[in-house]
Formats: structure tokens, sequence, C-alpha cells
């Protein structure tokens, strides 16, 4: 059975560094959609970053560009997001998801969600 497991969230301050993981349990063919999304108390789904399956593209929300950044390892079956200069607005509960016709992130597409990992951002 495919399934995502996030890992990596925990307390950090303002300003610092953390990088979540997301392994796949098994290998998915024939190509992927992979990526981060967010939500936060009260607040709707966000998609935060992805790498899109039918050409590599990777995609950021503006609220993250600049500081955050998707990367994948295909031998460990594993997608990180390295996430710099965090702010409080940040914190989260993470959330890796699949999409597996290759298409774009879209909260209302992925195909399979992981538990979420959750991100404290505070002094």
């Amino acid at each position: 059975q495919l399934q995502l497991v996030e890992s990596g969230g925990h307390l950090v301050q303002p300003g610092g560094s953390l990088r979540l993981s997301c392994v796949v349990s098994e290998i998915f063919l024939p190509y992927y959609t992979i990526g981060w999304f967010r939500q936060a108390p009260g607040k709707e789904r966000e998609a935060v970053s992805c790498i899109q399956g039918v050409d590599d593209r990777e995609r950021y929300a503006d609220s993250v560009k600049g500081r955050f950044t998707i990367s994948r390892d295909k031998s460990k079956n594993t997608v990180y997001l390295q996430m710099n200069s965090l702010k409080p607005e940040d914190a989260a509960v993470y959330y890796c998801a699949l999409r597996a016709d290759g298409l774009m992130c879209h909260s209302g597409g992925m195909d399979l969600w992981g538990n979420g990992t959750l991100v404290t951002v505070s002094s």
C-alpha cells in the first residue's frame, strides 16, 4: 500500500531553519507530482511547494519564495522541504501530498496525503 510519511517538524525560533522529509513507501510509476501543503488553525490548507511530475517544474507559494526550497532524492524515494528564515506565520501542520497524474499541485486534486508534521515558530 502506497503511503507518505512526513518528519522533521519541531519548535524553532523565528529566523531559524528546518528541513522536512517525506518518504514514499514504494516506487510509484510512471511519474507523479509531489509537494507540500500546510494548514494553520482557523485557516485554509494552502500549497507551499511542489515538483510537477510531467516536467519537474517547481512551484512555490509567494509567501515562501526565496526562503523555502523543495528537492527530491529518487534513490531514497524522499522529497525534502528546506525552510530558511522562518517566520511565526509559517507555523502550521505541514502535509506531504502526491498527485498520480503528474499535473500541478492543487489542494483538492491530490490523490494521497501524509498525516502531517507540526512546525512551531516561536521565541
